[in-house]
């Protein structure tokens, strides 16, 4: 997935996958953490539809 520079500036920052997924977990939606392409940390997203699901760790 790639985010555009805009995006990227406008989202909270997780420095670590286990990190966002704590933040993930404790939300009232479905979201998912991915790695950011502009600042190499991660985001949250809720967009699901024809991403793959990665497994739980």
């Amino acid at each position: 997935m790639r985010t555009r520079l805009s995006i990227c500036r406008k989202k909270a920052r997780y420095p670590s996958y286990e990190a966002a997924l704590v933040v993930a977990r404790s939300a009232d939606i479905e979201l998912r953490p991915y790695p950011c392409n502009q600042c190499r940390q991660y985001h949250l997203t809720g967009r699901l539809k024809g991403k793959r699901m990665p497994r739980e760790r």
